[in-house]
């Protein structure tokens, strides 16, 4: 047996080296270690850690797994301090014994606090607190050899990834069913403004799961927290909120902030058409409260309506042939306060957004003015060449019909 396996040994040592890809292109090929026993039985596994981070940093298979790396025979290889392959509750602490390291973690620009933020989470509380091992662990997300860095796009930890690792337990219905939780997470975020942006713009700063939930200290933000939350990214529009009467009612639990009107994991912006409906989710029709979202719905289809219009008109105008460099800035002039109705919905100054609607209608009517002239003179032009050109075609068969004559005349003489 032991010299089957240092037989083994020497053939591992005579395969080809691995590469793997580095920044920038090509392949970075890894010297073979042959002094280094694991290899002898377990280099699939190296293999898949020398594509990680961990093997940049020097961290070797004993420094986890403990050992005796210069051995290639067992038992001698696996004497002293030896771990096989550790529980999750282990896998926390060994993880932690360099993650929880300030002065190490620092150098490479890393947070040392993930273990720490773990123990606040609901994985950490069902792990830790409850030795509940359906719960995940460091490995669960990072994989357990080949760690790679979160900008590598084949990271489980990459943005666009983030979502397909949450679903490997969160789209399980055995497991879910064990603590009472929806499967249809992912599905919904995918077809939710958020995931839209994320997946089909590839648009980064949109959030994935852990922009919500966080990533070690993952938890669902409670009723009293959302309008935070989502404030983090909407800053203007938070603002508004705070200064709205949906504020205090978010604050004391009686609404769920944001994804009372917006939904939590298929967020959506609400259509111009629909702010009043979405108003009566709560607010009865005749109440003073329903009465304001159909007086805001109205204005905001219609500005909606101007801006389409003033968009319209620079078509127009360059159909026609004219400049449209201050119609252009015009437009965006339209478009900024637009995009202010917005923000002002949520705090539900009606003065304020009147006004703003009759920016946008005011820059509208005068665009299509404007286009509507280009249009007329373009037309006028084409009529005013209609005479200009019968005159030339007579002209030219005046021309001809001489030129015949005297070409006959020619010929007679």
């Amino acid at each position: 047996m032991t010299f089957l396996i240092a037989l083994y040994a020497l053939v591992v040592a005579a395969r080809p080296a691995p590469t793997v890809a580095q920044a920038g292109g090509g392949q970075v090929t890894i010297p073979p270690d042959t002094a280094y026993g694991c290899i002898a039985c377990h280099a699939d596994k190296r293999t898949a850690f020398v594509m990680g981070v961990h093997a940049d940093r020097g961290i070797r298979c004993h420094d986890c797994h403990g050992g005796d790396p210069a051995a290639t025979v067992l038992p001698t290889a696996h004497r002293g301090r030896f771990v096989g392959k550790p529980d999750k509750v282990a896998i926390v602490s060994l993880c932690g014994s360099c993650h929880s390291d300030p002065d190490r973690m620092r150098q490479y620009g890393l947070p040392s606090g993930q273990v720490a933020e773990l123990r606040t989470s609901r994985h950490g509380q069902l792990l830790l607190n409850r030795r509940d091992f359906h719960a995940p662990t460091c490995t669960d997300c990072h994989d357990a050899h080949m760690i790679l860095r979160p900008d590598d796009a084949r990271a489980s930890t990459y943005p666009t990834n983030i979502p397909a690792t949450c679903a490997r337990c969160h789209q399980d219905a055995t497991l879910m069913a064990r603590y009472g939780l929806p499967t249809d997470q992912f599905e919904r975020f995918r077809r939710s403004a958020h995931g839209v942006a994320l997946f089909d713009d590839q648009n980064f700063a949109a959030p994935s799961c852990v922009g919500c939930h966080g990533t070690h200290s993952a938890l669902p933000p409670t009723v009293t927290e959302i309008a935070n939350v989502c404030g983090r990214c909407h800053v203007l529009v938070s603002q508004a909120f705070a200064a709205g009467p949906h504020a205090a009612a978010a604050r004391d639990g009686r609404i769920a902030g944001c994804v009372g009107c917006h939904g939590n994991h298929d967020t959506e912006r609400v259509p111009a058409e629909r702010i009043a409906a979405t108003c009566g989710r709560c607010h009865a029709a005749g109440t003073r409260a329903h009465a304001l979202g159909t007086e805001i719905e109205q204005d905001v289809v219609q500005a909606t309506a101007d801006l389409h219009a003033a968009e319209e008109a620079i078509g127009r105008l360059t159909r026609a042939g004219r400049e449209t460099g201050d119609a252009q800035f015009r437009y965006r002039t339209a478009l900024t306060a637009y995009l202010q109705i917005a923000e002002v919905q949520h705090n539900l100054d009606v003065e304020r957004l009147e006004e703003l609607t009759r920016r946008v209608r005011s820059i509208s009517r005068d665009l299509q003015g404007i286009a509507d002239v280009a249009e007329e003179h373009r037309w006028e032009h084409q009529l005013f060449l209609v005479p200009v050109w019968f005159f030339a075609l007579a002209t030219l068969a005046l021309a001809l019909l001489a030129l015949r004559r005297l070409e006959r005349g020619s010929r007679h003489s």
